[in-house]
């Protein structure tokens, strides 16, 4: 029986291909815009998790976010320092610049002062260049990303920034984390990117801090509030800061919500309207299966069977398009770094079976409701 259900629904070609296209369009809506939200929102931990080496950041009490901070008086760094339990402690600054390219371009930058000696604050790969270029007078190194949009057509190595009225020479180039809003980065000495962006008395945006053995990264974020007065978090909480300031202030999380939820209305009114159609039609050969013996459980799997059908070859065709947009946009750096967490395709699954249990539910009613006797009038 489950042969003559397959039968039947592809013998139809329009109504199945329709079928198909309801529940691949839905899967393919909610499987990208879940994709894009989620990298989007990790975005907003980007400058956290580009310094890998620092177990916990030490800030303002008011400080919020990597892009949200105020600066405290460079005596926090000793403060810090003096803490029992802190193996190292560096100073990191980031401020907001403008910068003028010798074209005359203007363009929008942060400025991130990363510890004179241990370069500590820094990405962990280079695509160009090394590390050992910012002990050069002036010298900066430009992220990726800031390439692109600063460059698109040639080598930025070598290339003369006015910052602030402030000669500036990028030597390299990070492989970086890009941030929520995509900005340019030049990362620089903490001494250089005083001079870069002079500002107010207190400079000093974070302490970065590693621990000692044998203490866990909660024990010495205890320590150090305790003793200070001042912020502290772990990389993994302030991550997570950085993640949560972007969904309590914009308004992305309703956006993508509204969109998600189209897609399962547009899946549930197509996947419907075809699924009653194309039981209607048949509903003279679900009349027959009945007058020959067929009970309404057969019935129930045939229809389970051929709404299993079209949900796979949707459902497949849905996750391969997204597959296939984040590969397309790779190397786009908007979305440089995106990928499809494993979560997200089972939420799409979810979604579909829900789609294909509502709509097969409302189109098996009237077959359960059909006299055999009907086939014969």
């Amino acid at each position: 029986m489950i042969w003559i259900a397959i039968r039947m629904l592809t013998g139809d070609p329009q109504k199945f291909f329709g079928l198909v296209f309801g529940i691949a369009f839905s899967t393919l809506l909610i499987t990208q815009q879940l994709t894009i939200f989620v990298n989007l929102l990790e975005r907003g931990a980007s400058g956290v998790y580009n310094v890998s080496s620092a177990d916990v950041w030490v800030m303002d009490p008011v400080s919020r976010t990597t892009d949200v901070a105020y600066a405290m008086p460079s005596t926090a760094l000793d403060k810090v320092r003096g803490v029992p339990g802190v193996e190292w402690a560096v100073p990191h600054i980031r401020a907001n610049a403008s910068v003028r390219t010798k074209d005359g371009d203007l363009e929008g930058v942060a400025v991130i002062g990363v510890d004179d000696a241990t370069l500590i604050g820094l990405p962990k790969n280079m695509i160009e260049g090394s590390v050992d270029v910012l002990s050069q007078p002036d010298s900066v190194i430009i992220d990726d990303v800031g390439t692109t949009r600063m460059f698109p057509d040639a080598s930025p190595i070598g290339e003369r920034l006015e910052l602030n009225d402030q000669r500036a020479v990028i030597r390299g180039i990070a492989d970086a984390i890009p941030s929520f809003t995509s900005t340019v980065v030049l990362y620089t000495k903490y001494s250089n990117a005083l001079n870069f962006v002079p500002g107010t008395r207190n400079r000093l945006s974070f302490v970065l801090v590693g621990k000692a053995d044998g203490l866990t990264s909660q024990e010495l974020v205890d320590r150090i509030e305790a003793e200070t007065g001042l912020r502290a978090r772990t990389r993994e909480q302030f991550a997570r800061d950085g993640v949560d300031f972007i969904i309590e202030n914009t308004g992305i999380p309703l956006n993508f919500g509204i969109t998600v939820a189209l897609g399962f209305i547009v899946g549930v009114a197509i996947v419907g309207l075809t699924f009653s159609l194309f039981i209607r039609d048949n509903i003279k050969q679900f009349g027959a299966l009945k007058a020959i013996g067929v009970t309404n459980g057969t019935i129930r799997k045939m229809v389970a069977a051929q709404a299993g059908l079209v949900g796979l070859i949707g459902y497949g065709l849905g996750v391969l398009g997204t597959v296939g947009f984040i590969y397309a946009f790779s190397a786009n750096p908007t979305f440089k770094g995106f990928y499809i967490p494993w979560q997200i395709p089972l939420i799409s699954l979810v979604a579909v079976t829900l789609i294909l249990a509502l709509t097969g539910w409302l189109a098996l009613r009237n077959v359960l409701k059909t006299e055999p006797a009907s086939v014969f009038r």
